[in-house]
């Protein structure tokens, strides 16, 4: 693949776990678990293709409402994973960073985050954000009662300065953003940032979503003309 066509910043929505493991007469649980694995390929695949930031929405305010007993397997799922993908994280350079309410997390999940992010501080290859107990609005309301509690004055707040109030302070703005599994919506997901970003939706499952899948979405953003708000002409 032409790397002068990869992305700086990738966004993923991870969707169809549930519907995948239907589809196979498994519990809900057993798709969750599928979507691990393809959350592990697909990391590694965007750190060999040289893209720098990799955003992926694991869990959202939202979620809270789902049954108790499939939080809880998500998040064991999520310690077991970063836990085993530490190692692998730092020989690949990749940062950790969190994008949400990481203290309202269960206290494991808490512990394991933190240390895993401490132990990436200074991987400097790619960086994974993971949106967790993350909303898009929320994210935009607290950045701004942060300007509000800085003192900041009514004319000093510009777009850069409310950026760097946000979770992905430091990080450009998502390129691309995938949903897989067919739907058509953001789902609350950085609001903020997508204001420029390219969307390619697949019918794809997320367990089934591949690293074909993946260069297939980065090909079609390169077949797109980005022209930020100038014309065709402006760009030729």
């Amino acid at each position: 693949m032409d790397t002068l066509n990869i992305p700086a910043h990738i966004a993923i929505i991870m969707d169809g776990n549930g519907r995948w493991a239907k589809q196979r007469g498994l519990p809900r649980t057993q798709g969750h678990k599928a979507g691990t694995e393809t959350a592990r390929a697909v990391v590694t695949r965007c750190r060999k293709l040289g893209v720098k930031h990799l955003t992926l929405y694991t869990f959202s305010k939202e979620n809270w409402s789902r049954p108790k007993d499939e939080i809880k397997v998500l998040f064991e799922l999520l310690t077991t994973f970063l836990k085993r993908e530490e190692k692998s994280l730092k020989e690949q350079g990749i940062r950790l960073k969190v994008l949400g309410e990481i203290d309202a997390m269960p206290l494991t999940v808490r512990q394991v985050l933190k240390h895993v992010m401490r132990q990436t501080a200074k991987c400097t290859d790619m960086t994974l954000n993971l949106a967790l107990n993350y909303s898009g609005r929320d994210e935009i309301l607290r950045a701004a009662r942060a300007l509000v509690a800085k003192g900041t004055d009514p004319g000093d707040i510009t777009e850069e300065a409310f950026g760097n109030e946000l979770w992905t302070a430091g990080q450009p703005d998502p390129d691309l953003i995938i949903r897989t599994s067919g739907e058509l919506r953001l789902s609350n997901y950085l609001l903020f940032q997508c204001a420029y970003s390219e969307f390619y939706f697949t019918d794809v499952l997320w367990p089934d979503f591949s690293s074909e899948e993946l260069e297939k979405a980065i090909a079609e953003l390169g077949n797109r003309q980005r022209r930020f708000g100038k014309t065709s002409e402006q760009l030729s």
